[in-house]
């Protein structure tokens, strides 16, 4: 079981070089690439229903993985509840995903100026205007698309619930 989840990882979890090299592969044979980003912490039904849909918008699917430093700066110091391998093999499973990139900054700016991906996603909580990296994405021509999430469905609500069950 674990050599076949280290080779899943192996062929999705890319540093950003190699992730360069193989979007340039992708762009070469007419793929569109699609980059979406998150802490995907508590893996549920809302992320895959928005990643599947973010899929469907191109041909490749790349996700930027807020490290677990960089979970902690954002959403305090009792989080992230997975670590970002086990979040990276979560995410790697889905068969829609192609890539992921784990990264360390607040945001994931430097992915997406890099990548230059042929379109942008976030969740519907966002506007095209707030999304980090909209205007470099729309500058070189490509497209940015917001998603509705399933409602009532969140990491922060399901950690809330169960930190609640455990406190009765």
């Amino acid at each position: 079981m674990e050599n076949s989840l280290s080779a899943l990882l192996s062929e999705k979890v890319y540093n950003l070089p190699a992730l360069l090299q193989q979007v340039t592969n992708w762009k070469d044979e007419g793929q569109r690439i699609v980059f979406t980003n998150g802490v995907f912490d508590v893996l549920h039904i809302g992320h895959v229903s928005y990643l599947l849909k973010a899929k469907e918008l191109g041909d490749k699917l790349i996700i930027g993985l807020n490290s677990d430093t960089s979970v902690s700066r954002l959403k305090g110091l009792n989080r992230p509840i997975n670590n970002q391998h086990d979040r990276a093999a979560l995410l790697s499973a889905l068969y829609f995903v192609d890539a992921i990139v784990v990264f360390e900054d607040d945001t994931p700016l430097n992915v997406i100026t890099n990548i230059n991906p042929d379109i942008l996603v976030k969740g519907g909580d966002y506007t095209v205007k707030n999304i980090v990296g909209s205007q470099e994405v729309q500058a070189r021509g490509g497209r940015v698309e917001t998603i509705i999430f399933v409602d009532g469905v969140s990491s922060t609500k399901i950690i809330e619930r169960l930190q609640a069950q455990a406190s009765e």
